[in-house]
């Protein structure tokens, strides 16, 4: 075995790496001892976070590569594999020892577009480790940040290796004391994609899982897994084997195959976010981090903003996609609501069903739709004319109901129709059963796929990259998963990937009141999420209903500080927002693109409490949201203020619950108060029973 040397990489980052310190690495060499083909050196790898409080250990003491992680000096993660499985070279696993390592220490900083934050920190040690059994060699890269750890596979063109097709990835995530963690979960590979109420479990009672996958262990540690920088390949969900040991299972192709590439290529992160408590976990960076910069160039065509839209009405019935008596998507309709969103500040007005394809049973036969061919009752020039003199863009859509090779077909000429009427933004349905995305191959013949196969991946990002091109934005449906792309192409400007509010129009049941208070913890680590909050009539068939919004009309205004998204939708009927003029006025005032972001205060699944300061707009900055929200449990909150600037007077603009509030049977009680405040002050935060606050802090000097 070579010896270990030390020589710099080249990172793709904005500041030139340093060696890192032997504080940060260290190596550790065993005892060697006699094998049949010799001495034998096992080795360990230690890599330190910059605070010293995470470590990981890589090792091939078992003749394989295995790692662990620490936290505080106590095992979070037990002895673990890595390693893939190839259909022609069998594992790349046992037998392969620690070979050449290469360490670094990075301490920059890199400027979001838009987002949750405007700067972002990225401060870690790496270390990058081949693996070898004398033929074949890959790479192990290791990141090591303050907030969790990012380490992925690379296989490096060598020899005649050339196409590869991966059956297998054995990573596991091996969690010490799991009898003991209780964990946040939805079903992977299941019919409804992501869309699930969550499950509150011992960890030892999962079985496959979708990430981001959300645990507590006994003595109070937060974690998450999940993964970054998902391109052309397979999705991971996590597979629970003996109790307590996850292994990566990559969401196949429709042939039983998990991953078709070539040799040359590198996987996604696998991550794992680590806090104390369950505010570090929305305090993270962590997923951002390990993607790579914007490959956009300029994007200042990207626009984050408010919606309305022509979407609610369909799911209570009212209107309908298709065509007829009842047709939503209709040019004196568009128009309504486009007088409604000049009149009330906001930036567009998304149309659903304005193109043929919507009549019969569209959702079994996404082969119908056309992407360029309007409805006669609607006027796509006139509209976009009409749209453009108001100051409001015309937002489009297109539901592919799964049949991507339609959509495929249909794309560019879909896109440049809608570059020519000046839409900027489009969002994307991909409705379809789990396994049910419909495809056609060379040869003519139709396969399925799933959503978050390697296939899907490529298709979704084709669309992206595609839009880019006329300086279209995306917001994805149905969609894969969040990996943090958006940091690579901006113009990925939202997405579902989650049970969002059309589920309390007509799902049985709807989302229960610690669906969002879970969902700040779980989906939301992985990046912005379209809920489309703001409902207002909360049962609109009565507060006996099945169907209704389990919530009271503020837990509706802070969800648009508590559930980021760079675009927000202003989700209930324009009739509706009349009622309530005066708590309308929140979500006129509410920006989406934020300065900074902070987490206060709360317990996964029970209630969260965010601050978030407005970046630019009408306050150039100066002003502050806050927006906490909680389960069916009635409780009191003390917020320290300090997060606002010192030595300024704020006007505090409170929108909470009233003292007789209740989801079930005064919803619509709330109270709007006023009081001057300022950064050594503190707000007691009264929330009913799946109720909320949203304030707006006001800079008055």
């Amino acid at each position: 075995m070579p010896p270990f040397t030390k020589k710099p990489v080249k990172q793709d980052i904005a500041q030139s790496p340093k060696r890192i310190s032997s504080l940060a690495l260290t190596l550790l060499l065993s005892i060697g001892f006699i094998t049949s083909s010799g001495i034998v050196t096992a080795k360990t790898l230690v890599v330190n976070s910059p605070n010293k409080q995470i470590q990981l250990e890589l090792t091939d003491d078992n003749q394989r590569p295995e790692y662990r992680v620490l936290f505080h000096g106590q095992p979070i993660i037990n002895s673990s594999k890595l390693g893939l499985v190839f259909q022609s070279l069998g594992e790349f696993g046992a037998e392969f020892l620690i070979g050449d390592s290469h360490a670094t220490e990075v301490n920059s900083k890199w400027q979001q577009p838009w987002g949750d934050r405007e700067w972002v920190i990225d401060k870690h040690h790496g270390l990058s480790t081949q693996l070898s059994n004398g033929k074949y060699h890959f790479y192990v890269d290791i990141k090591v940040f303050d907030d969790g750890i990012g380490f992925r596979y690379r296989v490096p063109k060598q020899g005649v290796l050339e196409a590869l097709n991966i059956t297998q990835e054995l990573t596991e995530f091996s969690i010490a004391q799991a009898n003991k963690a209780t964990a946040w979960w939805i079903p992977a590979r299941g019919w409804n994609r992501y869309e699930y109420l969550y499950n509150k479990t011992p960890l030892t009672e999962i079985d496959r899982v979708h990430t981001p996958f959300t645990f507590k262990l006994e003595n109070g540690v937060h974690m998450s897994i999940h993964e970054a920088a998902l391109v052309d390949y397979a999705a991971m969900t996590l597979d629970q084997r003996r109790d307590g040991i996850l292994r990566a299972d990559l969401t196949p192709w429709s042939d039983g195959l998990k991953v078709k590439t070539h040799a040359g290529f590198s996987t996604p992160w696998r991550t794992i976010q680590i806090a104390d408590n369950a505010t570090g976990l929305l305090n993270s960076d962590l997923i951002l981090n390990l993607n790579e910069p914007n490959k956009l160039g300029d994007v200042t065509w990207v626009e984050p903003g408010k919606y309305m839209g022509i979407w609610w009405g369909m799911h209570l019935n009212e209107n309908t996609w298709g065509s007829g008596d009842k047709h939503g998507a209709t040019t004196k309709e568009t128009k309504r609501y486009m007088d409604f969103a000049a009149d009330n500040g906001f930036a567009g007005v998304l149309v659903e069903g304005w193109n043929t394809g919507w009549d019969g049973s569209w959702f079994h036969n996404g082969d119908v739709f056309s992407f360029t061919e309007t409805y006669p009752d609607f006027d796509l020039p006139e509209i976009a004319a009409y749209g453009a003199n108001k100051g409001v863009r015309l937002i489009g859509h297109h539901e592919t109901s799964g049949s991507v090779t339609n959509y495929r077909k249909q794309m560019n000429e879909a896109y440049d129709l809608y570059e020519k009427y000046g839409v900027t933004q489009v969002k994307t349905g991909y409705v379809a059963d789990g396994g049910d995305i419909k495809r056609v191959d060379d040869n003519g013949i139709i396969r399925h796929e799933w959503h978050d196969g390697q296939f899907m991946v490529n298709e979704y990002l084709h669309s992206v990259t595609e839009a880019a091109k006329r300086h279209i934005s995306i917001n994805t449906h149905e969609p894969i998963k969040d990996t943090g792309l958006r940091r690579t192409y901006p113009n990925w400007i939202s997405r579902e990937g989650a049970r969002g509010q059309e589920f309390n129009a007509w799902g049985t049941p709807p989302n229960n009141p610690s669906h969002t208070t879970t969902l700040a913890y779980t989906r939301m680590l992985a990046g912005p999420m379209d809920f489309t909050p703001g409902i207002f009539d909360l049962a609109p068939k009565g507060l006996d209903a099945v169907n209704r919004v389990q919530t009271t009309l503020t837990k509706q205004l802070a969800l648009y500080v508590v559930l980021y998204s760079p675009i927000q939708m202003a989700a209930d009927l324009p009739r509706n927002y009349a009622k309530h003029p005066d708590a309308f006025k929140f979500i006129q005032d509410v920006p989406t693109d934020w300065q900074q972001s902070i987490a206060l205060a709360g317990e996964v699944g029970e209630y969260v409490v965010f601050a978030r300061q407005e970046r630019g707009g009408k306050s150039n900055g100066s002003d502050w949201y806050l927006g906490a929200i909680t389960d069916d449990n009635a409780r009191i909150i003390e917020i320290d203020l300090d997060f606002l600037e010192p030595n300024k007077r704020y006007e505090a603009q409170i929108y909470r619950d009233g003292d007789k509030a209740n989801w079930r049977t005064k919803p619509y009680d709330y109270v709007i108060e006023t009081q001057v405040i300022n950064a050594k002050d503190k707000l007691t935060l009264s929330l009913a029973s799946s109720g909320g606050t949203a304030i707006r802090f006001k800079a008055l000097d």
